[in-house]
């Protein structure tokens, strides 16, 4: 039974958790049967399941960073800032997550030219600078996954039990249960597969939201309309620090402080977490970077257009009989989004609603699965308890630790409800405890010179400063009382994230430049090299192994690993990149291009187009509103386009190889399958 406050019957909340996810486990499932019998890849090698064999093409690695950053907050949270700041928050919510994954692809660029065969971002860090920075790492890394999954399961649930009445111990866990499936059966590639399809059905909801908040309902309707019902809104209860207390300026202040917060928390939970490394690790080297550009540019229409949508309907329905009348309480659990869906389309706009969330809380916990799954596999138990692992030792591991993880998942998010903490209260606090190891991080991958022991105390000394910062801030600003309230405020926040990323880049960058190290990156370029690879080891010639057991110089391995490269057949070991895919000259050139195409964009979204708005005291006409609208229309059909057409048009012979198989099937049983004889098509 619902009770009287529910949009929706319990029941609805348990058909979409258990319903919807094991339909999409079964999917995924016959999907990944498919795969394996269709094509050269299959989800009993250890390097498909985690890496998808490093064969992934730009348009499908651009739909999988979409729907990896797609969390239950990039829905929620922004709408619930565009409630409390107008225009602002989803802009600052936007562009302020967008560029770290824009810059990510400078990341990328360097993983391919330092280390091609890494299966996370920590091998790295451990083979450099070993152990000890390997252990203090590690607690970042797998920190980011906690809170990252904390906040999908948080939001998810939330939002479930709002609208249905669903228990929400039974959503914390039923959620990753079903994701959990098909992440175990099918890995990465599997991972991916639905990482397209969530955002393909995504995509088709809020367009269906935004055409009829602008265009149909009789509620709004219409820009126009919009702009109305906001200008009143503003009148009667005028925002705070907002230019004349409208809803219709990004002249907002606090705005602009939880824009700050959102670019250094949101810096944490991209260079910080497996995930997205993951897709860099699954990419072709020659088109990583236009992956992480393109996904980039698209996710940032999501949040965009969904908050200037449903965040900013809940505004300008206040006051309507239909719409639910929201609590602080409310707004922190990001409930603006679900209340106004509900208010303009009934049961079927709580339903949509509900799909939609679901889709985006269940495709980003498949993301953070197979990534801590691969760091639990490789970075503790291949590294500290079983170093001679074999093959399946490694993927039974694997699917040990994605079933483990899962069922930690619904725990922590468990935890935090019972506490008090909300998905909100968690997305600004983030940044805290995670941001001082940003720039560690990404110096280590890409410079040479960056010392061990600097980067070491910047992410031990940034964290100490974020958390000191925070506490005393939220004292001083609250006479001494610090509680989850207290601590939750955006100048409290604010402080801790800039402690936290300031001292951790200041003190790791100016400690490299005092002791500067001169690191030779072709020893991360040894890392699971295809002489050293498990996949490969056991296709060596007896001569082979006999000379490499002889050779013990660790220069002459590297240079033996470069030259036997070159000769190595692709189905010698599916999933380790090859010379002949490493062109040093190119993947420089894609590093430049990645550096300036991403700066550039930073500037243009976080002071170009915003800070002259912001100074200027702009509040937007009707026409002004419309053509922020429609531009935000157009970027989002542009982005559907480029993650959900694109990567079907770049597959099409793998697609073709696929039917031609399953066409094969049906007139002569059996012999369709794939063959090793036939050519690579995937």
């Amino acid at each position: 039974m619902s009770s009287p406050a529910t949009v929706l019957p319990q029941g609805a909340g348990y058909g979409v958790v258990v319903g919807i996810g094991f339909f999409f486990a079964a999917f995924m499932l016959g999907l990944t049967a498919i795969q394996s019998r269709y094509t050269p890849f299959k989800p009993s090698s250890s390097e498909e399941f985690s890496s998808a064999s490093r064969s992934v093409k730009p348009g499908l690695i651009a739909a999988g960073i979409v729907s990896a950053w797609t969390w239950a907050a990039t829905l929620l949270q922004s709408s619930a800032v565009a409630y409390r700041y107008g225009l602002s928050g989803p802009w600052w919510y936007g562009a302020g997550a967008t560029v770290q994954v824009l810059l990510f692809a400078q990341l990328a660029a360097k993983l391919k030219l330092n280390a091609p065969n890494a299966h996370t971002w920590l091998e790295i860090v451990g083979t450099r600078w070993g152990q000890t920075a390997h252990l203090i790492f590690l607690f970042f890394g797998l920190a980011t996954n906690i809170i990252v999954s904390s906040m999908l399961i948080l939001g998810g649930s939330a939002t479930v039990t709002d609208l249905t009445g669903m228990n929400t111990i039974a959503a914390c866990f039923l959620i990753p249960l079903g994701v959990a499936i098909y992440v175990v059966a099918g890995g990465m590639r599997a991972t991916l597969l639905c990482d397209y399809t969530h955002t393909t059905v995504l995509y088709i909801i809020i367009l269906l939201f935004c055409f009829t908040v602008y265009a149909t309902s009789d509620k709004i309707g219409s820009p126009a309309k919009m702009h109305d019902l906001l200008a009143r809104a503003s009148e009667v209860n005028p925002v705070p620090g907002n230019a004349h207390g409208s809803y219709l300026t990004i002249r907002s202040k606090d705005g602009l402080i939880f824009g700050v917060i959102n670019v250094i928390g949101n810096f944490a939970t991209v260079f910080n977490d497996q995930a997205y490394w993951q897709r860099a690790i699954a990419s072709k080297p020659s088109s990583c970077v236009k992956a992480y550009l393109l996904g980039g540019l698209a996710w940032m229409s999501i949040p965009l257009m969904f908050a200037t949508t449903l965040g900013l309907a809940a505004v300008a329905l206040t006051g309507d009989p239909d719409m639910k009348v929201l609590s602080p309480a409310d707004v922190s659990a990001g409930l603006p989004a679900p209340a106004a869906a509900a208010a303009l389309l009934g049961k079927g706009g709580a339903a949509a609603m509900l799909v939609l969330l679901f889709l985006a809380v269940t495709s980003a916990t498949s993301a953070e699965l197979i990534a801590v799954s691969s760091i639990l596999t490789y970075d503790v138990y291949k590294r500290y308890i079983n170093p001679q692992a074999n093959e399946a030792q490694i993927l039974r591991m694997s699917h040990y630790m994605v079933a483990f993880f899962a069922l930690v998942m619904g725990l922590a998010g468990l935890i935090f409800f019972y506490i008090g903490v909300s998905m909100g209260w968690l997305y600004t606090f983030m940044g805290v405890i995670l941001g001082s190891a940003v720039v560690p991080i990404a110096i280590c991958v890409t410079w040479k010179k960056a010392n061990k022991w600097g980067c070491i105390a910047g992410a031990v000394g940034g964290f100490a400063a974020g958390i000191i910062a925070w506490l005393v801030t939220t004292s001083t600003l609250n006479g001494g009382v610090i509680n989850v309230d207290t601590s939750g405020g955006n100048f409290e926040m604010l402080a801790g994230n800039l402690a936290s990323i300031g001292v951790g880049g200041i003190v790791s960058c100016l400690w490299s430049l005092w002791k500067p190290e001169d690191f030779n990156f072709d020893i991360t370029r040894a890392i699971n090299a295809p002489s050293t690879h498990p996949e490969y080891e056991h296709k060596m010639t007896e001569e082979e192994s006999n000379e490499k057991e002889k050779s013990s110089d660790a220069d002459v391995e590297i240079k033996r690993t470069t030259s036997q490269g070159d000769s190595l057949h692709p189905e010698a070991a599916i999933g380790v990149t090859l010379d002949e895919d490493l062109d040093p000259v190119a993947l420089e050139k894609a590093f430049r291009f990645a550096a300036w195409s991403s700066v550039i964009l930073m500037i243009v979204f976080l002071i170009v187009i915003p800070l002259p708005l912001f100074f200027a005291h702009t509040i937007f006409g009707k026409k002004g509103l419309t053509a922020w609208i429609t531009i935000e229309m157009i970027w989002t059909f542009l982005a559907a386009f480029t993650v959900v057409i694109y990567p079907l048009y770049e597959s099409r012979v793998a697609l073709t190889l696929v039917g031609k198989g399953i066409i094969k099937d049906l007139f002569t049983k059996g012999s369709g399958k794939y063959e090793e004889k036939e050519e690579h098509a995937a």
